[in-house]
């Protein structure tokens, strides 16, 4: 009987893991064909997160939770997930039921098919805001532009993985992750599904528009160097201008004597270059940043415990 893992990461879903846990029971009820295992990463959560959880692990034995020592992120509980899981595939769903649970069926009739990244396209985007939505179409269009791999619009972490991809991820630790891009990366067969993202059954989302602009910094930076291709070419262009229209000044007031006068535009001109100079200084210092980060070799999360239910104790 082939193992077929759910991964759940989890920060502050008090108000919706009831709700979640009793979809996935009937989705897993329904498909007595495959052996499941329902694996939560707890993120760190400061609310009532872990208590619940610590219920289903007592009365179901199909559950298991990794509990991580503080709030390490999204990206970093994914790959705790990925270093847990069991199954023979793996499905990461967020915890928010935003990623409707009854899709599940038709990514596992195409893994038996032989496809090992089975992934959900978002149709519609919920109760999304037309500025998140705008900026969100415009973070993909860069990234394609700025990468050579495929990173796919209206993707996200809703997908089922076979065992190889997971075990290929499991191989790739860096610190600063954009999974998303990890999985256009590694390769592997792919095949699509569409699916409408819903609305959240209870709380709140907790993506501002800060978070979700320090993960395109990481999605675009991880990828590409072409920020750093794009300041030392327009360094290039600038300064060659300069030159130029320095011959220009220079020529001017040797042939017919005039004064080299204009200190609006004197201004202009060193604030504009003093900006691009801090930009440049700060596209160089995002991938300093990250190189600092890397070279230190701390582990991309710690784990306080790891509990199931057939488990007497926790593995730290």
């Amino acid at each position: 009987m082939k193992r077929v893992s759910l991964i759940i990461p989890v920060y502050n879903e008090e108000a919706v893991l009831p709700a979640l846990y009793a979809r996935l029971c009937r989705l897993m009820d329904s498909m007595p064909l495959y052996e499941w295992e329902l694996l939560f990463v707890n993120d760190g959560s400061i609310d009532a997160s872990a208590r619940l959880i610590a219920d289903f692990v007592a009365r179901d034995r199909r559950v298991a939770v990794v509990e991580l020592s503080r709030n390490f992120g999204k990206e970093a509980a994914m790959l705790a997930g990925f270093d847990y899981v069991t199954g023979d595939c793996a499905v990461i769903m967020d915890a928010d039921l935003q990623h409707p649970p009854e899709m599940v069926p038709e990514m596992l009739k195409y893994w038996e098919e032989g496809y090992d990244d089975v992934y959900a396209r978002r149709r519609t985007r919920g109760d999304e805001s037309k500025l998140r939505k705008a900026f969100s179409r415009l973070f993909y269009k860069i990234l394609q532009k700025a990468t050579c791999i495929d990173v796919l619009p209206d993707v996200g972490d809703f997908r089922l993985l076979d065992r190889k991809c997971i075990d290929t991820l499991r191989t790739l630790r860096e610190q600063c992750r954009y999974t998303k891009g990890l999985y256009a990366w590694i390769g592997y067969r792919k095949k699509e599904v569409e699916c409408d993202q819903q609305e959240r059954v209870a709380g709140k989302s907790k993506w501002n528009f800060f978070s979700l602009f320090n993960l395109a910094i990481e999605g675009i930076t991880s990828f590409s160097v072409s920020p750093l291709r794009i300041s030392s070419i327009l360094g290039i262009c600038i300064s060659l201008t300069a030159f130029i229209y320095m011959v220009i000044i220079i020529a001017k007031t040797l042939l017919w004597g005039e004064a080299v006068a204009g200190y609006p535009s004197l201004m202009c001109i060193i604030l504009f270059l003093g900006g691009l100079q801090l930009l440049s200084l700060g596209v160089i210092g995002e991938y300093l940043g990250r190189i600092f980060n890397e070279t230190k070799h701390r582990p991309t999360y710690i784990v306080r415990s790891y509990k199931k239910h057939d488990a007497d104790d926790g593995q730290e």
